[in-house]
């Protein structure tokens, strides 16, 4: 029997599947082949497309001779081209389309394959093409919190309003929130998502009973995204035996803690048959972990590793781990270096169902970071790469800033030089994991346009090597469908005007040459050059009236920089051969540096704090351009927020300037006012 497609919430946006993004497939015959529950959901939205736009479709256990437009199965004869469960092949020949799979969730990948095409899936002919994606894993993390934290609120930097999942401290279950959380689902599966951990990784004591006496709660989430092929994950304490259990110790290698997870891992998969595993940030920023007891990393992972393995599951271990009492005055202290101590040592010893889970740079998600050395230094290790869709340091979806192109770069570069494995390929053992910047908010993701990070996290971690901008395409045409346009091309324009450089506009207007934060401490919104210069954070600049910049060379400074493998260890050792984008993240330079570009270090802060809000003057005016293409509530949200973010880029520009005039006493060679 067919699934029925999830109702939307009067109100809600659809995103990337509006109803009219399903005609060319709903206006055709269409045959069914195949059984099982995710199948039954290919035949709901095909029966749904087909009950909108005129199609018929037919189901039934094997392909017959009947003709037929379209033919989504499965295949009979074994899986001859590798497709395993998610692949699918696609082929159009004598006026036929069809999409074979070897497993169920290929089949549904493929349906919403032919969706990204539209028409063209139905034109001509079409060589046989096989897709499969390159990461197993593609998972968000949701830093959710069941009850409203006094700080962070009911999202741990959240957005987009509240959560899609819980409110006030219980698990959203009314049936029109049930099926906004199908519909997420749907959403995910259509980019190619397929794994979401639904709470925040800092586990608090409400949170923490998830494992426990509320997993019927988290089995019913997992029971709305499941049709879409989502595996529900779950984030943990470490010190769950202690917390929940009543355990005296929460000791890795202490025997009662080992009995106690595998005991309460058995009741988990009871409640979740197919759940994915366990998400743990572990002595970090204050959480639980090994250290309190000698224990390493490896130790903690692997325990948790065993009690998930008689049923397939995997613990996803977080690298983020530092110092956050650091005192200031230390400067050989260095946070960027701190993953790659902890864990770099340890490559070999973590289980083969243990997930080390890295930030693609090794600081927090800043707006230019190097790739973390620690993804090119555990090849005995399995590794997934984390990203951050919710943006934090990225202007928190009243800016807009999509990140595809920045992503991309991370995933191209190759740790070990140029003829070696990409960070997409390293992470293949592992996946790609991205912190969810979704809500309940009628929009998901608070700005409009905020949805195209989303939907690019999906397209990327199918296919780390896929070129951004056709990503771009492939969200603009399916969330603004041409046959509603008056003007398809203008609109599709001036959507890549806004968004294509919108991430380096963003770098312009904020923290120079890679250095990084100048947030406002806390929340970390808006401008404050020095909000954690003196703090315990280990996000210094280092300014002073001479120059600006955090030395990380191994002649001088933290040694850093010979964390990387040779050929880049010799890149970022010296301001002479440092990238530009880099150069203050890796050295500690005078004002008067001239960089590679010609400029000096002080005129570049100066003139791309007034280019970038030049830019966003010009994306504003493009957008207002669009009110006669776009829906009236999509195109006030986004004008609204674009007046936000023109306030704030001018606060960025002048703070930035004023900071760096002040202290280095050079005035702007153009002349223009700096306060």
């Amino acid at each position: 029997m067919p699934v029925s497609v999830p109702a939307l919430p009067s109100g809600v946006d659809p995103a990337w599947l509006p109803p009219e993004v399903f005609r060319p497939l709903g206006s055709r015959r269409t045959l069914i082949s195949g059984t099982g529950p995710v199948v039954d959901t290919v035949h709901g939205e095909v029966a749904c497309a087909c009950a909108q736009f005129g199609g018929q479709v037919v189901r039934t256990a094997r392909v017959q001779g009947a003709s037929y437009d379209l033919v989504l199965e499965l295949g009979e004869d074994g899986d001859p081209d590798g497709l395993r469960d998610e692949g699918f092949a696609l082929v159009r020949a004598d006026g036929v389309t069809r999409v074979t799979a070897a497993g169920q969730a290929g089949l549904l990948y493929g349906l919403f394959h032919l969706v990204r095409l539209g028409e063209a899936a139905f034109e001509g002919e079409r060589a046989r093409e096989v897709h499969r994606p390159a990461l197993a894993l593609r998972m968000l993390d949701h830093w959710d919190n069941m009850a409203v934290h006094p700080v962070m609120g009911q999202v741990e930097r959240g957005y987009a309003s509240g959560s899609l999942f819980w409110h006030d401290g219980l698990a959203r279950g009314s049936r029109d929130e049930l099926e906004r959380v199908r519909w997420y689902g749907r959403l995910l599966a259509a980019c190619g998502v397929n794994a979401v951990a639904v709470n925040n990784v800092n586990v608090h004591e409400t949170e923490a009973h998830l494992l426990t006496d509320r997993i019927g709660e988290v089995a019913a989430i997992a029971d709305a995204l499941r049709p879409y092929g989502i595996r529900t994950h779950l984030s943990v304490s470490f010190a769950a035996p202690v917390v929940l259990g009543g355990l005296p110790t929460a000791d890795p290698l202490h025997e009662s803690v080992p009995d106690w997870w595998a005991r309460t891992t058995g009741r988990v998969y009871a409640a979740i048959p197919d759940f994915g595993g366990y998400v743990v940030k572990a002595d970090s920023e204050g959480q639980p972990g090994p250290f309190t007891y000698g224990r390493s990393h490896a130790d903690g992972a692997n325990m948790l590793a065993a009690a998930l393995t008689p049923y397939g599951g995997t613990v996803h271990w977080r690298a983020f781990v530092y110092d956050h009492r650091q005192d200031w005055r230390d400067r050989s202290t260095d946070r960027a270096r701190a993953a790659y101590d902890h864990f770099a040592p340890l490559d070999g010893e973590f289980a083969p169902n243990a997930v080390l889970q890295v930030k693609h740079g090794p600081m927090d998600f800043q707006t230019r970071e190097p790739i973390s050395p620690v993804i090119g230094a555990m090849p005995n290790t399995r590794l997934a790469v984390e990203i951050q869709a919710t943006q934090e340091y990225t202007g928190q979806q009243r800016h807009v800033c999509w990140l595809g192109p920045m992503w991309s770069e991370a995933l191209r570069f190759r740790p070990e030089g140029e003829e070696e494995q990409s960070v997409g390929e390293l992470a293949r053992g592992g996946g790609l994991v991205a912190v969810s910047n979704a809500g309940d908010d009628p929009f998901w993701t608070g700005h409009p346009l905020a949805q195209a990070n989303l939907y690019t996290v999906g397209r990327l971690a199918w296919q780390p090597d896929a070129e951004p901008r056709a990503v771009l395409d492939e969200w603009i045409g399916m969330t603004f469908v041409p046959a509603q346009s008056a003007d398809p091309e203008r609109l599709r324009s001036g959507l890549h005007a806004v968004l294509d450089g919108s991430w380096r506009t963003y770098e312009k207007y904020t923290a120079p040459l890679g250095v990084g934060f100048m947030v406002q401490p806390g929340h970390h919104y808006g401008p404050s050059v020095d909000g954690y210069e003196y703090s315990p954070w280990g996000t210094y600049h280092f300014a002073d009236r001479d120059g600006v910049g955090v030395d990380r060379s191994r002649a001088t400074g933290t040694g850093f920089a010979g964390q990387y493998a040779k050929p880049w260890a010799e890149v970022y050792e010296t301001p002479e051969t440092c990238p530009d984008e880099l150069l203050l993240f890796f050295h500690h330079v005078p004002y008067g540096h001239v960089l590679h570009s010609g400029e000096t270090v002080i005129q570049h802060i100066y003139d791309t704090h007034f280019d970038g809000v030049g830019e966003v003057e010009e994306a504003r005016r493009v957008w207002a351009g669009l009110e006669d293409l776009v829906d009236p509530a999509r195109h006030a949200r986004a004008a609204k927020r674009y007046e936000e973010q023109l306030r704030s880029a001018c606060e960025w520009r002048d703070q930035i300037n004023t900071y760096f005039f002040r202290k280095s006493g050079v005035p702007d060679a153009r002349g223009r006012r700096i306060h």
